[in-house]
């Protein structure tokens, strides 16, 4: 049953499980979501595509300005186009995965897509809808007004260990150096921009190192809404723990 005009803002680094997790908590809410994230890899995307040196701050902020961007808030797909191109797959490409951060941490480009998510926030409020929003700096930034307030974090160790899984299970060949270039040298460049690694004064934070999938979701859930179990269940395990590059930006 949908929870009008609700906000669930998650924030957390690579590997916390906070997009897998948000979708399945979206579901079992019939809420909208979003994963932010996405939105600065279709830009990424997009200026690697116009031949945009990703250096040059102005020119990528430009580019952010007139983007084309239109992103699907439906929790069993959450599309992303650019222009009429479906680029959500495109968009978790290694190239993209690579060079994201030097998009992220552009302080004009955040600023125009922090407009851009509250726009999308809004109007799922306005529907009635209500919506999960995931990313780095939603708890504190984006939206620190939700009524709930999230952190997902994990181990260094066990944060690897999922990215390592997870292209394992894409068949996607990749370097140990490389992974862990990935997931925390990202996190790194990102955190000079937002934070994300420890919860916030009145942000809840969730350790999801020892946990699996459903019992991270039930936490949620039960900070969520104090009724939770007698939601009806939707088939959580039908999504991986870590989507591709979760909420990696």
């Amino acid at each position: 049953m949908p929870c009008p005009s609700l906000t669930i803002a998650i924030d957390g680094p690579s590997g916390s499980g906070k997009s897998s997790v948000s979708r399945a908590v979206a579901t079992r809410l019939g809420l909208r979501y979003l994963d932010t994230g996405a939105m600065y890899r279709a830009l990424t995307w997009a200026a690697l595509e116009d031949g945009v040196e990703l250096s040059d701050q102005a020119a990528v902020a430009a580019r952010s300005a007139d983007l084309a961007l239109h992103v699907d808030t439906d929790p069993a797909a959450p599309v992303v186009q650019v222009g009429t191109v479906d680029v959500s797959h495109a968009i978790r490409q290694p190239r993209i995965s690579a060079a994201v951060s030097a998009v992220a941490t552009n302080l004009d480009v955040r600023s125009d897509m922090r407009r851009r998510q509250r726009s999308l926030i809004a109007a799922a409020r306005a529907q009635g809808t209500g919506i999960v929003v995931e990313g780095r700096d939603i708890t504190t930034v984006v939206a620190p007004d939700a009524e709930h307030r999230i952190l997902l974090s994990a181990s260094e160790q066990t944060r690897l260990a999922r990215r390592a899984r997870e292209l394992a299970q894409g068949q996607v060949h990749q370097s140990e150096d490389d992974t862990r270039d990935q997931v925390l040298r990202r996190d790194r460049d990102d955190a000079t921009v937002s934070a994300f690694f420890e919860p916030a004064d009145g942000v809840i934070g969730i350790d999801t190192s020892r946990m699996t999938f459903d019992e991270v979701v039930a936490a949620v859930l039960a900070i969520v809404h104090p009724a939770a179990d007698d939601l009806p269940h939707s088939p959580t395990d039908a999504i991986p723990m870590h989507t591709p590059d979760e909420g990696a930006r």
